[in-house]
């Protein structure tokens, strides 16, 4: 009866897989919060876009340009810290997204371990339970020559 084959490092596979899904979650939060971000800056870029192209029109006081030149300052200070924070999260993007391989990498690395591992157990068992098998043969045909 052949022995099963123990990974003495599961706990570290498992730990390693928990791991890994935790980069990958990480990583998806980190895709969704770039990719509202993006959206933001696009909303503010399309304001911004239909605010200079309505102008101040034909009968505008002084106030009404003031008030218009103010706005378009806003929506510009807007979009460039929309851009910031847009680069800032893509920064953090790409850092999650080598966590995720870095530890899939290592996840893998084990796993590949524990496959030779086995391939190795189970030749080792095959050997021995031949060995036995050919025990046996010899001591029947021995024991059939007597």
């Amino acid at each position: 009866m052949a022995k099963p084959f123990v990974f003495r490092l599961q706990k570290v596979l498992e730990f390693r897989r928990q791991l890994e899904d935790q980069a990958r979650m990480a990583l998806a939060q980190a895709q969704a919060a770039h990719d509202a971000q993006k959206q933001a800056l696009e909303d503010v870029r399309q304001r911004l876009a239909a605010h200079n192209a309505a102008g101040f029109g034909q009968s505008a006081t002084e106030a009404d340009i003031w008030l218009f030149m103010r706005y378009r300052e806003a929506l510009e200070r807007d979009e460039a810290a929309a851009t910031a924070e847009l680069e800032r999260l893509a920064s953090i993007l790409q850092t999650r997204r080598q966590e995720a391989v870095l530890r899939s990498r290592n996840r893998k690395l084990l796993e590949k371990l524990k496959d030779r591992q086995a391939g190795k157990h189970h030749v080792a068992e095959n050997l021995l339970e031949q060995k036995e098998y050919d025990e046996m043969a010899t001591l029947r045909h021995k024991l059939q020559d007597h």
